[in-house]
């Protein structure tokens, strides 16, 4: 089932147009991974799902329904749940109390204490440091916290975006390795990253954009492959 498809979707910034007719979808229960450069639409392409942007023209569905022309709060509610870059954790807050804002939508309150157990039981280093101030865990347990707060609200898409930014390398493949965790459990996750060697071996289905542009579609294997992805990306 298509559970969320972009389909020409165009969208601006002021006069400046960022996204041209985007058009790709997200199956239930598939990791989709959008690749590209910095300043290559990723995030706009979030922002316009969620509805920080709207588009000028073009059509956003989930589950059937258009979520283009709705209010930020009532897509949220909806299920679609986005965790930015840079993580934007409430830094003065403890682990647990910063989990629990993450649950304030309507659908969310009502399965507050099940979510909690689910986070706890994924990341139990979460559990053990739940009453420790946030800004002092380290990156790699700040992201491990902001997938766990994105749980909270029960979401049925989840969205990250560039969630290995600023991480030691090994930390980018712990990061990588819950997000992959995550699939196998059931989540239905659209990637945004830039780093292509590490997004393209979790993804069930790659995009790649350039300049607001879709400009080529596969499976991580079919990527691997293609020369200009092997040069523009993967360094090879």
């Amino acid at each position: 089932m298509k559970l969320l498809e972009v389909k020409g979707v165009n969208t601006f910034y002021g006069e400046s147009q960022a996204l041209w007719d985007v058009s790709f979808q997200v199956e239930q229960g598939m990791l989709v991974t959008l690749l590209g450069a910095n300043g290559a639409g990723k995030t706009t392409t979030l922002k316009s799902i969620c509805g920080l942007l709207k588009p000028e023209s073009g059509e956003i569905t989930f589950a059937g329904e258009p979520i283009h022309p709705l209010p930020v709060h009532e897509i949220a509610n909806m299920g679609i749940t986005l965790i930015p870059e840079g993580r934007q954790l409430f830094p003065q807050m403890n682990v647990e109390e910063n989990l629990i804002a993450g649950s304030y939508l309507k659908r969310a309150k009502e399965k507050r204490k099940e979510n909690l157990e689910r986070v706890y039981e994924l990341f139990p280093v979460l559990k053990e440091r739940r009453k420790q101030v946030t800004e002092t865990l380290s990156g790699g347990e700040q992201q491990m916290l902001a997938i766990g707060r994105a749980l909270m609200q029960d979401p049925r898409l989840i969205m990250l975006d560039e969630p290995s930014l600023g991480l030691a390398p090994i930390l980018v493949q712990n990061v990588f390795s819950i997000i992959k965790d995550l699939h196998n459990h059931g989540a239905t996750i659209l990637l945004v990253e830039q780093n292509v060697n590490q997004a393209i071996k979790v993804a069930d289905y790659c995009y790649v954009i350039e300049n607001g542009w879709i400009v080529m579609e596969g499976t991580g294997a079919d990527l691997e492959k293609d020369e200009k992805v092997r040069e523009a990306y993967l360094g090879m």
